[in-house]
């Protein structure tokens, strides 16, 4: 079985991802690390490398290939990602909402993130957040014609502001013994 996570930036997608590999026992793929990987490896911020791919096809096409590539596996895996739902048809689609304040408190003490924007500042932060969303909405609408934030993509929807992620990897747990009974 395949689980995808998608959500807004900040919502605890990586944290949550991680969290249920340990409960079921799953693999663990994040495009953001990659993301940040390629931005760091280019000398750019993850925003500096959403605007570059704008321009630059080869770079969603390099982190989509990951995804894709998980479709047809056996091994069972949780993939944090906001597309991974749409490569992935038949996995189960959990996406995590969490306000931008919070997401930017949480991203503004997260060390992981050291490609992402440095600012320690929470409203800058939550400035490049959203820029980051309308950036990466704009682009996937143009190129895959999807809205990745369109909550009817998606099996089971959590807002991440209200619980702890233990909780979270819990209720999704829970959603996947609804959902395939």
């Amino acid at each position: 079985m395949i689980i995808t996570i998608s959500g807004d930036i900040g919502s605890g997608k990586s944290t949550t991802g991680k969290l249920l590999c340990q409960k079921l026992n799953y693999k663990y793929l994040s495009t953001g690390a990659i993301q940040r990987k390629i931005a760091a490896g280019m000398g750019l911020t993850t925003l500096e490398l959403n605007h570059l791919t704008d321009e630059r096809r080869d770079i969603d096409e390099k982190i989509d290939s990951y995804t894709k590539a998980l479709s047809d596996s056996a091994i069972d895996y949780v993939v944090d990602s906001r597309l991974a739902w749409h490569f992935i048809p038949s996995s189960y689609k959990v996406f995590l909402l969490c306000d931008d304040t919070i997401a930017a408190e949480r991203i503004s003490r997260d060390n992981t993130r050291k490609s992402d924007e440095s600012v320690k500042d929470v409203g800058h932060l939550l400035a490049k957040i959203k820029e980051r969303r309308l950036s990466e909405k704009n682009r996937f609408k143009k190129i895959y014609g999807i809205d990745f934030e369109d909550q009817s993509n998606y099996d089971q929807i959590i807002d991440s502001g209200y619980f702890l992620p233990d909780k979270i990897a819990e209720l999704i747990v829970d959603g996947i013994r609804f959902y395939y009974l």
